[in-house]
């Protein structure tokens, strides 16, 4: 880490969570129990002139922690999904904490509304008019909702539907027409009740055929004599309890997983760099089309996703195609003892031009909220 500036113009701490049932803290530790990207974040908001302390989160010790964050302007917010209870901690307390801190005119980045709502898997419906989406992405919060959605999507193309409570897979169906009589254009036709569908849960990948009103009816009403018989090991009912109580199905366009997927990696708007399995230039020309379409969308994102008192996240990707590597490639356990000095040069680099950029970006908008309070 760099020193830390005798006068900095902003103070700021990330936030990290060490799981102490798991080796090292968690697969995102490196071998000092500290996040693998800490140290280029951290250097980044001091190349700044801003300072940047190093905490963890304890549960115990919940309102001693958000005490010494009441200090600070800006909290960066590491904790991986899950690690806190994982921990012992309840998360709910803990975002609650983050959102006093916001109220109290300090920047957390990211928020709690902005990790739900980016994250939540009716995103990309909400993004489905924009340049960057896709018409025939839909999400469902009522039985009628979907038997009228699903039966026209699913006359247009193989679909992926989603519940909203699944975990591990269950409850995501990876569905296509058995006689794949498949229409042109979205809208043209709906399927009839009768029509045979072949099915394949995520979970376990087994394989089951039912027609399009027995799908509807397994996922709205569970196992019925109308729904037939199924071997899944769920039990339907995915709009139960109404939107309220997570009841919901996301329907979207089925694509094939391949083995090199399309990422954008960004600092608030900026597209820093797009990833095929290697690094490529924003400007680079194969997906000039894709690039310009997605910068005039980013104005609109935040908007469209009902956080439009939010800034864009400080980093952040968006996947064009769900390829992303297995997850024992990207973890840190194959090698215990791995850490900062263990990363090849170019990579250090990369990291500290994106630390760079971090603190250029938190910078810019911790200004700009000092001057709205200012003048009002």
């Amino acid at each position: 880490m760099l020193d830390q500036p005798s006068d900095p113009k902003f103070k700021g701490a990330l936030a990290q969570i060490y799981v102490r049932s798991q080796p090292y803290g968690g697969s995102d530790k490196s071998n000092n129990g500290h996040r693998y990207d800490s140290i280029p974040i951290v250097n980044g908001m001091i190349s700044a002139g801003m300072s940047c302390q190093l905490t963890h989160y304890t549960h115990e010790e919940h309102d001693k922690f958000f005490e010494l964050c009441r200090n600070f302007d800006f909290v960066i917010v590491r904790c991986n999904p899950g690690q806190i209870k994982a921990d012992g901690g309840d998360q709910q307390k803990f975002d609650d904490g983050m959102c006093a801190l916001r109220k109290m005119g300090k920047q957390v980045w990211p928020s709690p509304d902005v990790m739900e709502k980016m994250g939540a898997k009716d995103a990309l419906c909400k993004v489905a008019t924009m340049n960057i989406g896709l018409p025939d992405t839909l999400a469902y919060y009522s039985p009628e909702e979907f038997s009228a959605g699903f039966k026209k999507t699913m006359a247009f193309q193989p679909r992926v539907i989603k519940q909203n409570r699944g975990s591990s897979g269950e409850g995501i169906w990876i569905i296509k027409l058995k006689d794949e009589n498949y229409c042109k254009e979205y809208g043209e036709r709906s399927c009839e009740d009768g029509e045979k569908l072949v099915l394949t849960e995520a979970n376990d990948k087994h394989e089951e055929e039912h027609t399009v009103a027995e799908f509807i009816e397994f996922c709205v009403h569970g196992r019925t004599h109308k729904s037939g018989e199924w071997t899944s090991k769920g039990v339907g009912k995915y709009l139960e309890g109404g939107k309220e109580a997570g009841g919901q199905l996301v329907d979207q366009r089925f694509r094939p997983r391949i083995v090199k997927g399309l990422r954008y990696n960004l600092i608030g708007d900026n597209i820093i760099g797009i990833s095929l399995g290697i690094s490529l230039s924003p400007d680079c020309s194969e997906f000039a089309e894709l690039t310009e379409n997605f910068r005039k969308d980013l104005p609109h994102v935040m908007p469209s996703l009902d956080l439009a008192h939010e800034p864009l996240p400080l980093w952040w990707t968006t996947d064009f195609i769900n390829a992303s590597a297995k997850a024992e490639d990207e973890k840190w356990d194959d090698t215990p003892n791995a850490c900062w000095d263990d990363i090849s040069e170019v990579n250090k680099a990369e990291a500290k031009k994106i630390g760079v950029l971090m603190g250029e970006q938190a910078l810019s908008i911790l200004q700009m909220v000092s001057v709205s309070q200012l003048y009002g």
